[in-house]
């Protein structure tokens, strides 16, 4: 049963004020300044001379950190001397039910937005899916995802937050990484003589590239020399598709299909690791939910289960193309939200036929208490971190099987105190 609360208000207030404290960065006004001097210096000792050595001029350099200083309000920090809170603010975040991924404006807008671009740059999304085999529809649905067809704004300046993340960060040799590429995307003048913009991470541009792959994977799709994904419409289209064919994309198949599956097959056969002919998930009694057939060209090749809310949600046979997607952001909900959207765009496709079940309220610490208790057990939950991934989803459903449930393959409330026994 969904967890219910009596005064709803009273407990957003609660968590509200209990985020807060644990993203507070607990370092003095003194501590602050002495950063902001060894940061400078960091940057002329370390990130200069790597900076030059690709090619980076000392202009460059000089114009990317003009009144930059560290930007205290990014997650992630991690200060000299002090207890990092990011992991605790981790583990008391709430987590998403998945239909809160799927929400009907999300989806309405992303949509009809995407069916408008659809027409006006036919020529463009046609000419890319010649070039990498990826449906222009799939581009659109990412696109939509990551920057509302390049209508959402991009707050933050790419040197400030790439800057104090590879300072600061519990992740800072990914990140000094991602500003030495930073550095020499402005270099390249890819993005012309603005400021470079990214989101609280530092991903740049409408298709929210990171430094390194602006660098890998981004194109020149309308023939002016420069691979500009900030302004040209033509370049990001080009980009997204360049950056899904380089990742595998497999031309003429589909990314997946929502379809009913039956009590008497297990939940825990979810996973891109056990993969089968989609002729033999047919063959146990997996249909589309439309009535319609698989193709024929479908059948023959592997297809892996998806159950993205266990027993309480849609559920799906997808294909290696739906990994692909996840290598644009590793998310189950990321992924499927896209072709869906996608599908929207090209097919006219409503709603998933089958309903988002309600779930139980839980916290990632509730969810990785039960990760914890599964690996004593022996499971292979892909890590304690709070997220019901594929690996602990199945998990859960063979632990369920074990000791005489039901299997959902879901977590629920109730479980992580069974778990601890």
């Amino acid at each position: 049963m969904k967890h219910e609360s009596a005064n709803p208000v009273c407990l957003a207030l609660i968590m509200m004020l209990a985020l807060l404290m644990a993203f507070t960065i607990p370092a003095t006004a003194q501590t602050r300044a002495d950063l902001e001097m060894q940061y400078r210096t960091w940057l002329e000792e370390k990130i200069w001379p790597r900076a030059g050595a690709k090619g980076v001029e000392r202009q460059t350099f000089v114009t990317a950190f003009d009144g930059i200083t560290l930007n205290w309000a990014l997650p992630d920090l991690v200060i000299p001397d002090a207890a990092p809170a990011q992991d605790t603010a981790q583990l008391q975040a709430e987590f998403g039910a998945p239909s809160r991924y799927f929400s009907a404006n999300a989806l309405a807008g992303a949509t009809t937005v995407g069916r408008q671009m659809a027409r006006q740059h036919a020529d463009t999304l046609a000419r890319v899916e010649a070039q990498t085999g990826v449906p222009g529809h799939i581009i659109l649905g990412i696109w939509g995802r990551e920057s509302a067809y390049g209508r959402a704004a991009i707050p933050h300046d790419a040197f400030d937050v790439l800057g104090t993340l590879g300072f600061l960060s519990s992740r800072a040799s990914y990140f000094t990484d991602e500003l030495i590429a930073a550095l020499q995307v402005a270099q390249a003048g890819h993005a012309g003589n603005g400021p470079l913009r990214s989101s609280w991470a530092g991903a740049l541009g409408q298709p929210q590239f990171m430094p390194s792959n602006v660098l890998k994977y981004a194109v020149d799709g309308n023939g002016d020399g420069r691979a500009d994904i900030w302004g040209s419409e033509a370049d990001t289209i080009a980009s997204i598709g360049n950056y899904l064919a380089r990742h595998g994309w497999v031309a003429a198949r589909d990314w997946g299909f929502e379809v009913h599956v039956p009590e008497a097959v297990s939940c825990a056969l979810e996973g891109p690791d056990q993969g089968r002919p989609i002729s033999e998930w047919e063959a146990m009694g997996i249909a589309r939910v439309s009535g319609q057939p698989f193709p024929d060209h479908e059948r023959r090749e592997e297809g892996f289960l998806l159950m993205p809310a266990g027993r309480f949600g849609p559920t799906f046979i997808v294909t290696p193309n739906f990994y692909v997607l996840k290598e644009y952001n590793m998310s189950d909900l990321y992924a499927l939200f896209v072709g869906h959207v996608g599908d929207r765009i090209a097919f006219g496709m409503g709603d998933f036929r089958a309903p988002w079940q309600p779930v139980d309220q839980l916290y990632r610490s509730d969810i990785a208490v039960m990760q914890e208790g599964l690996v004593a057990l022996g499971h292979d939950v892909g890590g304690v971190d709070g997220l019901p991934g594929f690996k602990t989803r199945r998990s859960i459903g063979k632990w369920q099987m074990s000791t005489g449930q039901p299997p959902s393959c879901f977590p629920s409330a109730g479980m992580a105190a069974l778990l601890r026994q």
